[in-house]
């Protein structure tokens, strides 16, 4: 989403704008997002052991940081959930400080990479001082403020009070101007109102001098697209996946279903879903790609699906070096170890970075052929053409070519070698051929 050059009136009181609007925001098509998780990313747990990666999360193909949550934790009626947001206009220390933030961005921008934060909508820690404003939180019929969805260390926010949401507002602002951020991924944004949303997108966009956002709705609302987001979460995407490793199902059905629903209202090219194989939730609850994916062997066979079929592909930190362990909620026991299996790093760049290099991947038309055990589908942009066959079974499959593909003559893009489609393809297990037209 671009903002214009509108003059905000007030822009978030009196804060100004530091530093420079970074220019280099990819296109919401062209996104590499990369999940930060600093209670387990480095042994310090802090900012700084992400800027000591910033070289390392480049190479891998990325062009976009998300951070989770940043801000200081409440400890009234707690489990040290970093979604549990005591103020949401500071950096809580376990993380460093503003100026450490600060610089993270810096190096982020300054190696192409835009930095997008978490932004935490449904609810507050008890201990928030908007706790002080007893109508800016949902009550029940004897005036007890509630909590969302279980969630009891956090109280529930009432987006039917306009005061709160200038404040939830001016907040988000805050970060933009402060620190010069690019973007939120908004938890749970399904609750709060479209138009709250509207209302948000709008009074970001009036930020002089102007950014360029990308905003990213932990959700699956419609209306999302037209309330201002760029992306939806890919919870069907994932979901078919699981059942496609874990039971058996169809392929052919349950991505092509996916890839129906999970697209209604976009509007444009523009509103893309964002798709992946772990976040920080499913990790801990789930388990690893690893654990649901097949594998080493099998959870490439699935990233090459997250990466190149049709949505914006999300790297969890740690997937890249198959982390062979969960990540598990409050996150702060376990810490990732960089120097493990520099194998499957090397060939996380090398599917990425044929992403990042061929246009009709990012944005080509999409004609699928999936079968009920292998995903393959062409993607089509001018005279470029790629097919990929991607067997997701832990079996040799025989996989039916269509015959308007059969008996022609491509280039693997990983080999470089010609390669001629008979009507019929063997694939090994887990195996992926990603073919380019000559």
């Amino acid at each position: 989403m671009i903002a214009s050059a509108v003059s905000s009136s007030a822009a978030s009181d009196t804060v100004v704008q530091y530093g420079t609007p970074f220019t280099g925001v990819p296109d919401s098509r062209d996104a590499v997002i990369y999940q930060v998780n600093m209670r387990c990313f480095s042994s310090t747990h802090n900012f700084q052991g992400v800027i000591n990666r910033l070289d390392s999360i480049k190479a891998l193909g990325v062009n976009v940081i998300y951070l989770m949550p940043i801000y200081p934790v409440g400890t009234l009626k707690a489990f040290d959930s970093p979604y549990c947001i005591k103020d949401n206009e500071a950096v809580g220390s376990e993380f460093g400080s503003l100026t450490d933030l600060r610089n993270l961005v810096a190096g982020a921008h300054s190696r192409g990479m835009a930095v997008i934060l978490d932004w935490i909508t449904d609810g507050t820690s008890w201990d928030c001082s908007w706790i002080n404003n007893k109508s800016w939180y949902v009550q029940d019929a004897s005036g007890n403020i509630q909590s969302p969805n279980g969630y009891t260390d956090v109280a529930e926010l009432n987006y039917q009070n306009q005061t709160m949401r200038l404040a939830m507002i001016k907040a988000m602002k805050y970060w933009v101007l402060t620190a010069n951020i690019d973007g939120f991924r908004c938890d749970y944004a399904d609750f709060a109102p479209a138009d709250f949303w509207v209302q948000a997108n709008d009074s970001l966009n009036a930020i002089t001098p102007a950014h360029k956002y990308l905003m990213l709705a932990e959700g699956t609302r419609a209306a999302n697209y037209t309330s201002g987001f760029d992306y939806n979460f890919g919870f069907d995407f994932y979901g078919a996946l699981k059942s496609i490793y874990g039971n058996d199902q169809s392929v052919s059905t349950l991505i092509n279903n996916a890839n129906t629903t999970e697209y209604q209202g976009a509007s444009t090219d523009q509103n893309q879903i964002v798709r992946y194989l772990t976040n920080h939730d499913v990790n801990s609850s789930d388990g690893t790609p690893l654990d649901l994916f097949g594998g080493t062997n099998g959870s490439m066979a699935a990233f090459v699906v997250v990466a190149y079929m049709k949505g914006v592909p999300f790297i969890y930190n740690g997937q890249e070096v198959a982390t062979p362990y969960r990540l598990t909620f409050p996150f702060t026991t376990t810490v990732i170890d960089w120097s493990i299996n520099p194998g499957v790093t090397a060939t996380y760049k090398k599917i990425i970075a044929f992403r990042n290099s061929n246009a009709a991947v990012r944005r080509g038309t999409l004609t699928s052929y999936c079968s009920y055990d292998v995903c393959a589908f062409t993607k089509t942009l001018n005279a470029d053409t790629v097919f990929v066959m991607d067997n997701l079974r832990n079996a040799v499959i025989n996989y039916t070519v269509p015959s308007s593909l059969a008996n022609s003559t491509w280039k693997d893009v990983f080999t470089g070698n010609p390669v001629t489609l008979s009507s019929q393809m063997t694939l090994q297990p887990y195996s992926y051929m990603v073919l380019e037209n000559n």
